[in-house]
């Protein structure tokens, strides 16, 4: 074989080579605000359809919404209201929520360890606790899970129809009651030594550069809630809607703001991965809405919801405060009311957005993608 052969045969091998490598693979660029949300110019740009929207908006208005944002592809597709509004919009159980995304940075370090039973962290409370109930881990309150109905602080599941203490043992029963949730808080700020406020700030207002929050304000008035019944007081947020749809893009984002990694993305999976199927929750009436609880995330049961909510799941408070991300739809929708204190049912429904009502406004919000 001649030099000439010689140099053609190696250099289409060497081209071979070169066309069957693995391409470098480059990390797909995942949209945030900075010091503003940015907007689509045209929605059909988001994939939607005007018409759509506008079934949307009509829908909206016609209810006790206050603001609503929606989320897709990192800027805002839709908005509706007062998005900037953080007094008197109180996130009620939504907290609950953003506690769990508090928490990953301190399980994945080792200050928390959501295995270590009541018992090992040193808590009690005004009517004492069993040793039964002090058997029971941190993981199980922040599920809903911890057989102790202790009551809680504030209004709380715990009624006379429901579990008795003693009635169910650690880790074996759903029961949605304030005491696990606040006594969750309580824990956090042991064991890490930081109050919850300062957490928060830290954590997640300054990272997210959130516009709205005013961490005096919640200093001075964010933990509410009578101590002679519970030592665990409830720790509300007063946030935006357009502040509460960045802690939705980060949960999208599994944790991941731009370059950083704000919560780890296991935690984040962990989180809103099913610990209670829908089967199992209680009350049985909880059930007929289809959902199933992580750690305090409602989670969207996929036997029980179409496709464009698998994966999906919700932080849910009192009056109709709802974050929801669907990343099936890359989506996250945020819905606030404007709470009020009330005494009677009539008085509540006039302000409410019950999670039927809202469901018709994530279907819509849906169509409008598909049509």
């Amino acid at each position: 074989m001649g030099k000439l052969q010689k140099f053609v045969l190696a250099a289409l091998g060497t081209s071979l080579l070169l066309s069957c490598a693995v391409p470098e693979q480059t990390p797909e660029k995942k949209t945030v605000p900075g010091a503003s949300w940015s907007q689509f110019d045209d929605v059909t740009q988001a994939g939607f359809s005007a018409d759509g929207l506008t079934a949307l908006e009509a829908e909206v208005a016609a209810g006790n919404t206050h603001s609503m944002l929606v989320i897709k592809g990192g800027q805002v597709a839709y908005s509706y209201g007062d998005v900037a509004q953080t007094e008197g919009t109180y996130l009620a159980s939504v907290r609950k929520s953003i506690l769990t995304m508090m928490m990953g940075e301190h399980v994945e370090s080792g200050a928390i360890n959501i295995d270590a039973t009541l018992a090992e962290i040193g808590i009690d409370d005004i009517q004492g606790l069993s040793e039964t109930e002090k058997s029971a881990t941190l993981r199980d309150l922040i599920s809903a899970r911890s057989g102790i109905y202790h009551p809680a602080s504030n209004f709380s599941g715990v009624t006379s129809a429901g579990p008795q203490r003693g009635d169910h043992a650690p880790g074996t029963y759903y029961w949605y009651n304030n005491w696990d949730f606040n006594a969750a808080g309580g824990i956090f700020e042991k064991l890490t030594g930081t109050d919850i406020y300062d957490a928060f700030d830290t954590q997640l207002a300054g990272p997210l550069a959130l516009e709205d929050y005013d961490p005096d304000f919640h200093k001075a008035n964010g933990k509410t809630g009578d101590l002679t019944q519970s030592e665990f007081p409830a720790y509300h947020f007063y946030l935006s809607a357009r502040d509460v749809a960045r802690l939705g893009l980060l949960m999208l984002h599994e944790g991941q703001w731009g370059d950083e990694q704000i919560i780890s993305s296991d935690w984040v999976r962990e989180g809103v991965a099913i610990s209670t199927p829908n089967a199992e929750m209680n009350p049985e009436g909880y059930r007929e809405s289809g959902f199933a609880y992580g750690y305090m995330w409602w989670v969207f049961d996929p036997k029980h919801f179409p496709a464009a909510f698998h994966g999906g799941y919700a932080a849910r408070g009192h009056f109709g405060q709802y974050i929801v991300v669907l990343p099936a739809r890359d989506l996250v929708i945020v819905h606030k009311t404007l709470p009020i204190n009330y005494e009677t049912p009539e008085e509540y429904d006039a302000v409410n957005v019950n999670w039927g009502e809202f469901r018709t406004l994530i279907d819509l919000t849906l169509e409008a993608m598909n049509g």
